[in-house]
């Protein structure tokens, strides 16, 4: 079998920055699983990245002799899965609007495949979930979390609710993995499934409505109120109303406070009372901040809310508005909504003025982080972040 290796198509990891300054496309997580995961879960092998210098320390290339290319930023199907399989060496698929979806090739490459690179074409004409913007995570995360839940419990039993006091509706949609505790809770998978990772936690009060994930460790904590499409990824204790939103994981919002389309990188902490807007007085379509333009652009959605990239913190009451884009390590507070852009590595809001967040206290925060989280803050982690903070202060 060839050995996987997920590329970051260019122009679409630029428009899904600031998640994608500290990883790769295919990290992001849609539905349960990152595009990641479920690329090894569909091809039963574990893949490798081509992807930005600075993060191959992290995320390696493994090439060999033989060699699947595939655009991380693609949610695999069974017939794309099949169709790639099925690629002669030295032949690329691409999309009807010439997106470029694999290649097979001996070579290693060290850019990402292009239409100009003499390979013959094949054209993939079925439907298929990509992630080009930074609104199509919340916005396909609905059905992702269904074909995620579907691959992850096939032919498997889930875990009994014992507890007498938690109700639920369409239980068959439900699935407990180990470890996993439920209290008074109220479970409605009527809408869609409700996958409960290992050893998470539902608090008494919470109302937890499908389709929804709760990732592994995570903690939904007392009286949350969980909306459908919602993603909580591992190790995260969430709080309040959240609803179509994506945590990519090791976030915390624990408090009441409303969190809604939105995406929220690794690494967050969103303080008591944090509020963000998704829905514009008017009715008009949100416009949100693009790392390729330097401009607001119009997302073609009413409904658009908070992105959020990794390492980033919020002070209690914070008021993001509709449509704000957050970059890494940025630390967020003050009275009145913030501006619509907030850079990565600033330190302030917009009533007190921001200022250049310091890199050695930028990366202590970090290091505490991990450390809260028993995991290790080493040099590689260390210098993703002076890197980032070397690009946004040579820009």
């Amino acid at each position: 079998m060839p050995t996987l290796i997920l590329f970051d198509d260019p122009v679409i990891r630029t428009a899904l920055l600031p998640l994608t300054f500290t990883r790769p496309v295919a990290g992001i997580r849609i539905g349960t699983l990152t595009l990641a995961e479920k690329w090894a879960n569909t091809l039963a092998q574990t893949p490798s990245y081509l992807t930005e210098a600075y993060l191959q320390a992290k995320f390696p290339q493994n090439a060999g002799a033989d060699n699947w290319y595939v655009n991380g930023a693609v949610c695999p199907t069974d017939a794309l899965a099949e169709t790639i399989s099925a690629l002669p060496s030295d032949t690329g698929l691409i999309t009807h609007d010439g997106l470029i979806l694999a290649v097979r090739t001996t070579q290693t490459l060290s850019e990402p495949p292009t239409v100009n690179d003499g390979y013959p074409f094949r054209t993939f004409m079925e439907p298929l979930t990509i992630v080009r913007n930074l609104w199509d995570i919340f916005v396909n995360n609905g059905d992702q979390l269904r074909a995620d839940f579907a691959r992850l419990t096939a032919g498997r039993t889930s875990e009994p609710i014992t507890d007498p006091f938690t109700r639920c509706y369409a239980p068959e949609n439900i699935f407990i993995e180990p470890g996993a505790t439920i209290r008074a809770a109220v479970l409605n998978a009527e809408g869609g499934p409700i996958y409960i990772g290992r050893d998470a936690t539902i608090s008494e009060g919470s109302i937890v409505i499908g389709p929804f994930s709760l990732g592994e460790g995570s903690t939904v904590n007392w009286g949350g109120k969980m909306r459908s499409n919602t993603t909580i990824g591992p190790f995260c204790k969430v709080g309040g109303e959240v609803g179509n939103s994506v945590f990519l994981g090791y976030s915390n919002k624990a408090h009441d406070g409303f969190l809604g389309n939105s995406v929220i990188g690794e690494w967050c902490n969103l303080g008591a009372n944090v509020n963000n807007s998704n829905l514009k007085n008017d009715y008009s379509n949100v416009k949100l901040h693009s790392y390729a333009t330097n401009r607001l652009e119009d997302t073609g959605r009413i409904f658009c809310g908070l992105m959020m990239g990794d390492f980033t913190k919020a002070g209690i009451s914070t008021m993001f508005n509709t449509g704000t884009v957050v970059g890494v390590s940025a630390n967020v507070f003050g009275a009145g909504f913030q501006h619509k852009h907030v850079p990565s590595f600033s330190w302030g809001g917009a009533a007190e003025g921001s200022t250049p967040y310091r890199i050695e206290k930028a990366l202590q925060v970090a290091k505490e982080a991990f450390i809260r989280r028993d995991k290790a803050f080493d040099d590689v982690e260390e210098t993703i972040l002076r890197s980032i903070f070397s690009m946004i202060h040579t820009e």
